[in-house]
């Protein structure tokens, strides 16, 4: 899989940029999905983040009937569990850690960049974030799910990685209890996710995104 298309985005034009945030849209969505959040998280004006809004490759859905569109991996099976193509998950992961590398080569310290996904690239983001070799600056997973917490070997670098996953009490495409699963997975890794739920379906709400923003000024404050 080649290095998917990514849309820049800073929070300052004019200040030095200090921080990355690489943030993963859902299924069907592309790297423009997000990008009106960035002013919406009111960042310190004195330095700047960059994010990074890169699009999954378009490829079929088995549970939309074979149907092509942006993915991160294809999801064979609605149910409890997720049954998903875990391979095409860790290839997107590895490629979302090469987007990692990139900004550490372009100056970016390790603990000050940090991964967001929205539902399936939420997924990606534990999966991607937990098996990097360097100690990240967290992991923001909203209205997602952990399909792979089975699987994964989370390397000793992000032992105390901040973690903060929001989901919707009204969510109907992916539910809550999942959220809660990720985060009983995540605590039995020996971490100490925040877990937050707003009255919501499978979408972001300002409150969620007010949450973000003083989230990740606090995490750049450490």
């Amino acid at each position: 899989m080649d290095r998917p298309p990514v849309i820049e985005q800073l929070s300052n034009q004019t200040a030095a940029v200090d921080a990355s945030v690489i943030w993963l849209h859902g299924l069907g969505a592309d790297g423009n999905d997000f990008v009106p959040v960035v002013p919406q998280l009111k960042l310190p004006q004195d330095s700047a983040v960059r994010f990074l809004f890169p699009t999954a490759p378009s490829i079929p859905v088995t549970i939309n009937n074979g149907y092509v569109m942006p993915a991160w991996y294809d999801i064979l099976r609605l149910d409890n569990v997720r049954s998903i193509d875990e391979a095409g998950l860790r290839e997107s992961a590895a490629q979302t850690q090469t987007l990692i590398r990139r900004e550490l080569d372009r100056g970016v310290v390790c603990e000050r960049i940090m991964l967001a996904g929205f539902s399936q690239g939420g997924a990606v983001c534990y999966e991607a974030g937990l098996t990097f070799d360097k100690r990240l600056g967290g992991i923001i997973a909203l209205s997602t799910y952990f399909p792979t917490a089975d699987s994964l070997e989370m390397q000793a670098a992000q032992q105390d990685l901040p973690v903060l996953v929001c989901h919707g009490l009204m969510d109907q495409m992916v539910p809550e209890f999942l959220g809660r699963a990720a985060v009983d997975s995540l605590a039995g890794m020996g971490l100490t996710p925040e877990y937050h739920t707003y009255p919501m379906a499978h979408e972001v709400c300002m409150p969620e995104i007010e949450r973000v923003g003083g989230w990740i000024r606090t995490v750049l404050s450490q």
